[in-house]
């Protein structure tokens, strides 16, 4: 059925929504695809739920290609599921939890891997069942401190999430295989450009993960890649590690008087000062020979607050998702948390802990931090602090540092921990060349869960030999209303949308411009031919609307053609411009399905 403007639920806006940060959410919203109904919540009006169904058909089908059965799970789920695998309290206030009117209970599902579990763990026992991928496409709720970009983060959307059940390790190899064939033929058919990046498990856990991110400058994502064909999410990057030092004939550390020297630019020009280096010592005393040593506070899924110290080299920055992304395998309770600078009261409750002037340990009477007899302050550093490195680091004590502390020698820690910044220039670790970095938006996130939640929830079968065996399963989700905002971030221009034809809310845009009766009629004739020739077809027949709020309409929606019926029409002739390219001809009124059918069919 021809779609009427004079009938659509349908209004556009001139101006942009005040709430609005990126191209994206203030194009969906203007053109009418969506409206805000709170802060990270979005009603889908007929336009938008139409490209939504459209992004929804080409997953189902390249699922449906690799064999992989669609169900759907509700999104309110009762709470024991949760508490079995640790998630409940791991998720800590990421998540909406309710309770019934008995006092049970409840959760907004943020992501279903327990009830996948659980269903394959009800129905299926026997090796002859497996492999099986099954998959939905549902709704997820994640309660975000701060919802923004309209649907690239929102606190309600749309995920497809499949998950993979094997025998073994071989058969997850193939599954995992088959679902990141199918997603990089689901991004291609919508003509959305992403790159697979390696990247961490994080709370979800497993063996292999990838990111397929979706380069764009909004992106909340950095990732590198390298000449070679390296790319990783920035929180799996791994440092190419110096070679460990010879430290037998190394120096004595000293300490020295450094008054007022609390940061590492004061330190360096103090440094060159009090003890210069000629060019055979290495020359100039730079922030690389320092060693800086951050102090983090993380707070734990229980609500406990633990303080952390990591030492880095003084060049280098601590980014923070990346210490987030590692850090857990260091701290007593895994699941999410949240991670920021110390601040005042918690250094207050350090005593050991001077500000400015913090170190791993002295060749004095203070113990070593991360070591029996300390305040035993859980003290991890970078891959580039390996033994034999000496530094210049803070000795404890205000307006004092020490010179050449050796680590291996002089001081210990209790892990390594990939944290610092990755730069531009930075060698990739598989020797591919050195690192560019980029933005990208997260459009797919596909894990190797191995048997996580199989080994929590029991799900066992009987293998060749009757012995019972767990199950390993793996993860796999695109984020589907995040794919319509980014398809529409990666396809407007100044006037409006442009969207690809994969995902168009129609294939042509018909406009009747001006006020005669043949106008009209030529029009609505054309619309219904289109149509019958078997495209969809947006008709702008109100009768007493100006031409430019008609064109402003078409180019703000953003139907691939757009066919104008108007003054040409006295010469037998329609206009039909490309809205991708821009460019306009005028065609033969009796040439003009045909031209309107090849152009879709073409393109």
């Amino acid at each position: 059925m021809v779609l009427r403007l004079s009938k659509l639920f349908l209004r556009t806006l001139r101006e942009d929504p005040a709430d609005a940060e990126v191209a994206s959410h203030r194009l969906l919203v203007r053109a009418g695809y969506i409206r805000r109904a709170a802060p990270g919540i979005y009603t889908w009006l007929p336009l938008g739920l139409s490209v939504l169904r459209k992004v929804e058909q080409v997953i189902r089908e390249e699922m449906s290609a690799i064999g992989a059965q669609e169900v759907h799970f509700p999104a309110l789920l009762p709470k024991e599921p949760y508490e079995v695998t640790n998630r409940w309290t791991e998720y800590g206030e990421g998540i909406f939890r309710l309770k019934d009117r008995k006092g049970n209970d409840y959760l907004l599902a943020p992501t279903h891997e327990e009830m996948f579990t659980l269903l394959v763990k009800d129905l299926y026992s026997s090796y002859k069942d497996l492999p099986l991928s099954i998959y939905q496409i549902q709704n997820k709720y994640r309660d975000e401190a701060r919802p923004r970009a309209g649907l690239l983060r929102g606190r309600e959307f749309i995920m497809k999430d499949s998950y993979s059940f094997d025998v073994d390790d071989a058969g997850l190899d193939a599954s995992y295989a088959a679902h990141r064939s199918a997603y990089l033929k689901i991004f291609e058919r919508l003509g959305l450009e992403v790159i697979p990046v390696a990247a961490t498990a994080g709370a979800m856990g497993g063996s292999k993960s990838e990111e397929f991110l979706h380069p764009t400058e909004i992106g909340e994502d950095t990732f590198v890649r390298s000449p070679g064909g390296y790319a990783a999410n920035v929180e799996a990057v791994t440092t190419v590690v110096p070679a460990e030092i010879d430290f037998s004939n190394a120096p004595a550390a000293e300490v020295r008087d450094t008054p007022d020297t609390p940061t590492i630019e004061t330190l360096v020009d103090a440094a060159n000062v009090l003890v210069p280096r000629s060019e055979a010592d290495g020359g100039a005393w730079t922030a690389a020979d320092t060693l800086k040593n951050v102090v983090l506070a993380v707070t734990l899924p229980t609500g406990e607050r633990q303080i952390v110290v990591i030492g880095v080299p003084g060049d280098r920055g601590v980014d923070l998702k990346r210490v987030e992304a590692n850090i857990g395998s260091f701290l007593p309770i895994a699941g999410e948390i949240t991670l920021e600078a110390a601040g005042e009261e918690d250094l207050k409750k350090q005593p050991l802990i001077v500000k400015g002037y913090l170190g791993p340990g002295l060749t004095l009477d203070a113990p070593l931090l991360g070591t029996e007899g300390a305040a035993k302050l859980l003290y991890l550093v970078d891959p580039r602090v390996v033994s034999g490195t000496a530094w210049v680091t803070g000795a404890n004590e205000a307006g004092k540092h020490v010179f050449g502390l050796v680590a291996g020698r002089d001081f210990g820690w209790d892990g390594v921990i990939e944290c610092t910044e990755v730069r531009a220039g930075d060698q990739a670790p598989d020797g591919s060349g050195p690192l560019e970095t980029a933005r990208g938006i997260e459009m797919g996130h596909i894990f190797q869960l191995g048997r996580k939640y199989a080994e929590a929830l029991d799900l066992k079968v009987l293998d060749q030999n009757g012995k019972q065996v767990v199950v390993t399963m793996g993860s796999y989700g695109v984020g589907v209303t995040r794919a319509v905002a980014a398809l529409a971030e990666s396809n407007h221009d100044e006037k409006g949308l442009v969207w690809p034809r994969a995902v168009a809310p129609a294939d042509v845009h018909v406009v009747a411009v001006g006020r005669g009766e043949e106008i009209f009629a030529t029009a609505e004739q054309l619309s219904l031919e289109l149509e019958a020739a078997g495209l969809e077809v947006i008709y702008d027949d109100r009768p007493k609307v100006s031409p430019g709020v008609k064109f402003g309409d078409a180019e703000l929606v953003g139907v691939p053609t757009i066919l104008a019926v108007g003054r040409g029409l006295v010469d037998g002739v329609v206009e039909i411009k490309d809205r991708r390219s821009g460019n306009a001809e005028n065609v033969a009124v009796d040439k003009a399905v045909d031209y309107v059918v090849n152009a879709v069919r073409n393109s």
